[in-house]
């Protein structure tokens, strides 16, 4: 994306009759600290903040010219493939869609800016499956919101973007979630976002030396546990927690809020080891939060990685399942991933990656 958070990149232009398509990729991210404080109304009432970065994972879209005058709705990773009438998704989410997020992209572009649905073939992938807790659901709506950004010159900048795909992710489609993903996506690179009342929200780019990006990319392991969670229900007792304000969720609220301002400083200062401890004190204060965030799959990977020496860890994303996180001394990688592996899970490195989304012309 443009350095302006408010004009679109040079290279987005339109898509040149029927033989173009228009190709938009997004990365995944890691939630590093604050997970959880992008959900309102904590975030309205209290303002949060997250931490995250961009990986080298990503949710593709393409879209081109259909020969056969229907919408198509193509997404090869998880087998499915469907048409509809152009005239039924005039800014209408067709009630048997399997492909909700294209449908709901199509219908709410369409009807925001009075868009003529045509017939476009619209194809998605994604480098993780489906409940990964790395951000795969919403980083996929921003790359179908990019690519038609991109298709139809719609005047978007970035916070645009992101805004847009949270509505409708979050309130179009009705799908339980915070705010960090879309613009995590969106923007990449590492940064530090606050979410405040009024929908507003603060991306600050973290500027990290190269000595500091090595050694975080270094003591970084990421594990898939083998299982895909549905976060809905760990999301939606979350909100409940909140809206019942007791003492205890709002202490540990609050206690994940500052972890994200003491990870922040961390990071800058490169300080992988405090990472590590704010990293697990994180993980105590979320599994508070809600049932099922943990269990015991969860925790007998994070015994395993900690045992073959690991210092700190938690679950990325709502929890339940999904990809785990952990910071380990270099020196100790190898035999963490080996005995993460030995255990069940899929483990290996994973590189930073400081773009965002991106279109171009195939």
């Amino acid at each position: 994306m443009n350095s302006d958070p408010h004009t679109r990149s040079s290279h987005t232009r339109p898509i040149a009759g029927t033989r173009s398509a228009v190709r938009a990729r997004v990365p995944l991210r890691l939630g590093l600290a604050g997970g959880g404080t992008d959900l309102s109304p904590y975030c309205d009432d209290f303002g949060g903040a997250v931490l995250n970065t961009t990986i080298d994972r990503y949710a593709y879209a393409f879209i081109e010219r259909s020969a056969d005058g229907n919408v198509h709705f193509i997404a090869p990773d998880v087998g499915i493939d469907e048409a509809f009438d152009p005239r039924d998704i005039n800014g209408t989410i067709p009630v048997h869609a399997k492909l909700r997020l294209h449908a709901g992209v199509l219908a709410g572009i369409s009807r925001r800016f009075s868009v003529q649905v045509e017939p476009w073939r619209i194809t998605s992938f994604v480098d993780a499956p489906p409940g990964s807790g790395l951000g795969s659901s919403s980083a996929l709506v921003v790359a179908l919101v990019e690519a038609f950004v991109s298709l139809l010159q719609l005047p978007l900048g970035p916070y645009d973007v992101a805004h847009l795909a949270y509505e409708i992710e979050r309130i179009d489609l009705g799908l339980q979630g915070g705010k960090q993903d879309q613009y995590a996506g969106t923007f990449g690179g590492t940064n530090f976002i606050e979410f405040l009342a009024q929908n507003q929200v603060i991306v600050n780019p973290l500027r990290l030396s190269s000595r500091i990006r090595n050694e975080v990319e270094m003591s970084l392991v990421i594990a898939f546990t083998g299982v895909s969670r549905a976060s809905a229900d760990i999301i939606a007792e979350q909100r409940s927690g909140l809206l019942k304000v007791t003492e205890e969720t709002m202490r540990n609220m609050h206690r994940l809020k500052q972890d994200a301002h003491d990870m922040k400083n961390a990071l800058l200062r490169g300080e992988v080891a405090y990472m590590a401890e704010i990293l697990n004190r994180s993980w105590e204060a979320k599994k508070n939060t809600a049932r099922g965030i943990s269990n015991p799959l969860i925790e007998k990977l994070y015994g395993q990685a900690m045992a073959d020496g690991a210092i700190g860890g938690k679950v990325s994303g709502a929890g339940g399942g999904g990809f785990m996180m952990f910071l380990v001394p270099p020196e100790r990688r190898v035999q963490v991933i080996r005995g993460l592996n030995g255990a069940g899970a899929q483990a290996g490195g994973v590189h930073l990656v400081t773009e965002g989304a991106e279109t171009w012309l195939s």
